[in-house]
């Protein structure tokens, strides 16, 4: 029961993260960039095996992988943000 309770917890989890990467990759490149569709296989059929991101019809698409490292980055630099802009108040 324990190990079903994680992999559900790690789900919504991973869903947080990817649509967090998805938001910061649109948002940063201003629209030139997307995300890989959910539930697609774009990343199988036009990306090389392993890659963060490929070209396909003259647009950059971010895969998966890519928006699990964007929006990991994206929640790390906000705890240090956060860690910092504390110091500062209690300073």
């Amino acid at each position: 029961m324990a190990e079903f309770v994680v992999a559900l917890l790690w789900s919504v989890v991973e869903v947080v993260i990817v649509s967090t990467g998805a938001l910061v990759v649109r948002v940063v490149s201003l629209g030139r960039w997307r995300a890989e569709r959910w539930g697609s296989n774009e990343a199988r059929t036009w990306g090389a095996a392993g890659a963060l991101s490929f070209r396909h019809e003259g647009q950059r698409v971010v895969t998966a992988n890519g928006l699990i490292f964007v929006g990991l980055s994206f929640y790390g630099l906000l705890a240090v943000l956060v860690v910092a802009l504390a110091r500062l108040a209690s300073a």
